[in-house]
């Protein structure tokens, strides 16, 4: 005979909900984007130091620390902002995410300078060699994508200034800022790749 004092009912199963069609997306691109970007990055590494003519990586490109300093302060802010954002400091929020979208400019008017001089002073054109057509295209694909961040960030930022982002707005500003990660996660590679070994 079963004792009923030590019979136990097991709690019931959490009822399971399909994940959000936004996070499923987000993943999904991201996981698109790596791929693309593995295929830039493998071709810069493959053609590295195949280039019949110069100017070569070592003779023209420095070191934008700067610029990268800018870039990954970034992501702390959009972290910052959307910390705030859940809190309901609405004007920490607006701060650290014109703090974000800032630190993204100045990292594309840095890569714009280091163009200029690339094209203009070393005559580093992306036809040049095999070098300006892999470095143009790796670290133009993601200066692309900055553009892409910065844009739907400005969008943002203005609807917030207009007043028409509110809580419900939550998953979505998620969304950006995985995304903005995603692009600094790239620009770590890129760095090391292109002005780290490469050079």
């Amino acid at each position: 005979m079963i004792n009923e004092a030590h019979l136990t009912i097991a709690p019931a199963a959490t009822e399971w909900k399909l994940p959000s069609a936004r996070k499923v997306a987000i993943l999904c691109l991201v996981l698109t984007e790596m791929t693309l970007f593995s295929i830039f990055v493998a071709a810069y590494v493959f053609y590295i130091g195949k280039s019949l003519t110069g100017p070569t990586p070592r003779e023209v490109l420095d070191l934008p620390v700067l610029a990268t300093i800018f870039l990954l302060s970034s992501s702390v802010t959009i972290m910052l902002a959307e910390r705030a954002f859940n809190r309901d400091r609405v004007g920490l929020f607006k701060l650290f995410w014109f703090a974000t979208i800032l630190l993204g400019s100045l990292f594309l008017i840095m890569t714009a300078v280091e163009w200029r001089k690339l094209i203009y002073h070393d005559g580093l054109t992306i036809s040049t060699n095999l070098f300006g057509t892999t470095f143009y295209s790796l670290v133009g694909l993601h200066a692309t994508h900055v553009v892409v961040g910065m844009c739907l960030m400005l969008l943002v930022f203005v609807f917030s200034l207009l007043g028409y982002v509110t809580i419900m707005h939550r998953e979505r500003l998620q969304m950006i800022s995985w995304y903005w990660h995603f692009v600094d996660a790239v620009w770590i590679v890129v760095f090391t790749v292109v002005y780290v070994i490469g050079r």
